[in-house]
């Protein structure tokens, strides 16, 4: 099975890494992602594979729609306001509380030597 991959950008690196982001939205998503799906997570701008993972969920709503349960695992947001200006920041295009988000939960499966936090001295 080919492996997917994710992209983040950098500031979200640690934070998967480090297990408080376990959870992505995906908007316009065109890779019809299923739990057990393999990932290649993937730091922008160097484009660099930083784990992989595997899909644990996947389902859709509209941004508007989503809970305080679906934000578990996510970086937080201000407001809706900044959310949907993050993520029209992220796709170039405008989003709303009617633009479909997929949530989707992962688990961490490896992460590459290079990421992985330095023990202490």
């Amino acid at each position: 099975m080919p492996k997917i991959t994710l992209k983040f950008d950098p500031e979200l690196v640690p934070l998967v890494i480090n297990g408080e982001k376990d959870c992505t939205w995906r908007l316009w998503d065109d890779k019809d992602l299923k739990p057990g799906d393999e990932l290649v997570l993937i730091a922008r701008p160097n484009l660099t594979p930083f784990a992989k993972a595997v899909v644990s969920s996947v389902f859709s709503k509209t941004m508007g729609m989503l809970t305080d349960d679906d934000k578990k695992g996510h970086e937080p947001f201000k407001s809706d306001q900044e959310m949907f200006e993050t993520y029209s920041r992220y796709y170039g295009k405008p989003v709303g509380p009617e633009t479909p988000v997929k949530i989707v939960r992962f688990k961490i499966t490896k992460v590459m030597p290079e990421y992985r936090p330095k023990e202490p001295l």
